[in-house]
C-alpha cells in the first residue's frame, strides 16, 4: 500500500505540473521563477568565487549545476535604487529612485521617506500576473514604506516581510518600531528570521505547485546587512564570525529551496537566479562581506560597489558547469522573465534590461553598455572589457577621518578621490579583464586609449540623448509618514500617535 501511495503521489505531481500549468504562446510550459536576492553580500563571499573558507557548499553546487556570471552587476551600489531597478527593468534615474538634494549622493528609503516606487512603473509581478502567475515576496522590500508603495499594491499576491531594513533598536515613542521586526526579535546577533523565511518559501512553492499555478518567488532575506543575525543552529559555526554564520545559513536556505523543487519534480521547469542587491559594505569591516579582487564596495561606482555574485540554475535548460562573461544586470531579469513567460514588456518607456534567454540557453554573449550611476550623476560606463570613469568619488574626507572607509586598504592615485572629481572631458580608462581591481589607469596618449575611448563616449552620448529622468522619489522625508499605526497594530495594542506633518529634505549619513 505504501508503494502504491508513492506511485499515486508521483502521478499526481506529474499531472498538475505538466497538464494544468498555463502554456506560453509557443505551446511550451511557462517556467516558474525564483529570484534570490541577498543583502550586501559581496562577490567574494562564495566558495565558487574564491572565498577561502569554502562555507557555501549549496551555492557552489548550484554554480556547478548551472551557469556562473562573474561579470554581473546590480543597477546601483545601494539597496533601494538597486531593488527598484530589478523590479522595473529600468535605471534608478528613470524610475525616480534617486535624490537631487546632493549631487552624486546615494539615497535609499528610510522609515520617514515620503516617496516610493511610482504607480506608473510596471513591476515584474504585474507583468507575470497577465499570464496567470502567482507571486510572493519574502523578506525586505525597501521601495517605500507607505501603504501605496507596498508589494501587494504592485502585483504581488502575498508578502511576508517588512517594508524597510532591520535598523534599530526603536523605542516606540520618538521613533516607532517596524512591528514585523519587533515581533520576530533581532537581538545581539540572534534571530530565527532566516529560518522562517526559508519555511515561508518552501510552503509557497509547495502550495502553488499543488494548485497548478506558475509562480514567481522573490526571496530576499537581509541577514547579511549590518546589524547581522543568525539562528541558534548556525551561530558560531563559521570561521568568518557572525557574518559568516549568516552566509552559511543563507546557503543552507538555498539548498533547501532547490531540493524542494527537485522533490516536487518542478526543477526542470524553474529558473532560479541568485544574486545580491549591491556590493559588500566594506565600511562595516569584519561585520561586512568580501568583494574579492574588486576595488572598494557598497555605495561606490568602483567594481566592488555593484559587481555581484550571480548564478543561474535551470536543470535541463541551462547546461551545467558553464561560465558566462555576459555583462549582465539585475535589470535583465525583468526582460528575461517577460520573454520566457510569453508576456510583452511595456512599449511606452525605455527598458534598460536585455533579454538573457540566448545567454542562458546557448551561452551566446551580447555586447551592451553598462551605466554606473550614483544618485543623479552618471559616474562611469562599461562596454566590453573597458570601463571609463567620468566622475570619481569615494566618500567625504570628513567622514573618512571619522573612520568611515569605503575602500579600506585600497588607494589608487587620482581614482579613489574623496572629492567629487569630474573627468568627463578626459575619462579614466580601465581594462577590466586584465585589471579587475582597477589599479592601472591607461594613459590617455596611448593607442589603446585612443582606440577604446571613442566607443565608450559614443555609448554615453547615445544614452544621454534619450534620457528623460523620472521625478526624484527620494528627496523628501517626514516623520509623520513613519510606521506609527501600521496595519495590524490594533490587534497588538501598539498603535501610536504620530507627529504633525513637517516635510524636510532627506539626508543620509553613512
Amino acid at each position: 500500500m505504501a508503494r502504491m501511495a508513492e506511485v499515486l503521489k508521483l502521478v499526481y505531481f506529474i499531472f498538475i505540473n505538466f497538464l494544468l500549468l498555463p502554456s506560453s504562446s509557443d505551446g511550451n510550459q511557462r517556467p516558474n521563477f525564483i529570484v534570490m536576492l541577498m543583502d550586501d553580500m559581496g562577490w567574494g563571499d562564495l566558495g565558487v568565487f574564491g572565498e577561502p573558507n569554502k562555507e557555501t557548499p549549496n551555492l557552489d553546487r548550484m554554480a556547478t549545476d548551472g551557469m556562473l556570471f562573474p561579470d554581473f552587476y546590480s543597477a546601483n551600489p545601494i539597496c533601494s535604487p538597486s531593488r527598484a531597478s530589478l523590479m522595473s527593468g529600468r535605471l534608478p534615474i528613470r524610475n525616480g529612485f534617486y535624490t537631487t538634494n546632493v549631487h552624486a549622493h546615494d539615497a535609499y528609503t528610510p522609515q520617514n521617506i515620503v516617496g516610493g516606487i511610482p504607480e506608473n512603473e510596471t513591476l515584474i509581478p504585474e507583468l507575470l500576473k497577465e499570464v496567470g502567475y502567482k507571486s510572493k515576496i519574502i523578506g525586505k522590500w525597501h521601495l517605500g514604506q507607505q501603504p501605496q508603495f507596498h508589494p501587494l499594491k504592485h502585483g504581488f499576491d502575498e508578502w511576508f516581510g517588512a517594508p524597510n531594513c532591520h535598523f534599530g533598536p526603536y523605542d516606540d515613542k520618538s521613533t516607532p518600531n517596524i512591528l514585523y521586526y519587533e515581533e520576530f526579535q533581532i537581538k545581539a546577533g540572534y534571530s530565527n528570521l532566516t529560518q522562517i523565511y526559508i519555511q515561508e518559501g518552501l510552503d509557497f512553492i509547495e502550495k502553488e505547485v499543488a494548485n497548478g499555478n506558475p509562480f514567481f518567488l522573490y526571496w530576499t532575506p537581509d541577514a547579511t546587512h549590518d546589524p547581522l543575525y543568525a539562528s541558534e543552529m548556525f551561530r558560531g559555526t563559521s570561521r568568518r564570525g557572525l557574518y559568516g554564520d549568516a552566509v552559511r545559513e543563507l546557503d543552507y536556505g538555498v539548498g533547501q529551496i532547490l531540493q524542494k523543487l527537485k522533490d516536487l519534480h518542478v526543477d526542470n521547469n524553474t529558473l532560479v537566479f541568485f544574486s545580491s542587491d549591491n556590493g559588500a559594505a566594506t565600511y562595516a569591516k569584519t561585520a561586512g562581506g568580501s568583494n574579492g579582487p574588486f576595488l572598494c564596495g557598497k555605495q561606490t561606482t568602483y567594481e566592488g560597489g555593484s559587481r555581484e555574485p550571480t548564478i543561474a540554475w535551470w536543470p535541463g535548460r541551462v547546461k551545467a558547469g558553464q561560465v558566462s562573461h555576459q555583462v549582465g544586470s539585475l535589470m535583465d531579469l525583468y526582460t528575461t522573465m517577460a520573454s520566457l513567460s510569453g508576456v510583452a514588456v511595456p512599449k511606452d518607456r525605455v527598458i534598460d534590461g536585455i533579454d538573457l534567454t540566448n545567454v542562458l540557453l546557448t551561452n551566446k554573449e551580447e555586447e551592451r553598455p553598462l551605466f554606473y550611476y550614483r544618485g543623479n550623476e552618471l559616474m562611469a560606463v562599461r562596454l566590453g572589457k573597458y570601463k571609463a570613469h567620468l566622475w570619481t568619488y569615494t566618500n567625504p574626507l570628513k567622514e573618512f577621518e571619522q573612520g568611515i572607509d569605503f575602500c579600506p586598504g585600497q588607494f589608487i592615485q587620482n581614482l579613489t578621490t574623496h572629492d567629487q572629481v569630474n573627468h568627463t572631458l578626459s575619462p579614466l580608462l580601465i581594462h577590466l579583464a586584465r585589471d579587475p581591481g582597477e589599479k592601472y589607469i591607461i594613459k590617455s596618449h596611448t593607442v589603446e586609449y585612443k582606440t577604446a575611448m571613442p566607443r565608450l563616449q559614443a555609448a554615453v552620448a547615445a544614452h544621454r540623448a534619450k534620457l528623460v529622468p523620472g521625478a526624484p522619489q527620494l528627496n523628501w522625508c517626514d516623520r509623520a509618514v513613519m510606521n506609527w499605526a501600521p496595519p495590524g497594530c490594533e490587534k497588538l495594542g501598539k498603535c501610536l500617535k504620530g507627529p504633525q506633518s513637517k516635510p524636510f529634505k532627506c539626508v543620509w549619513p553613512h
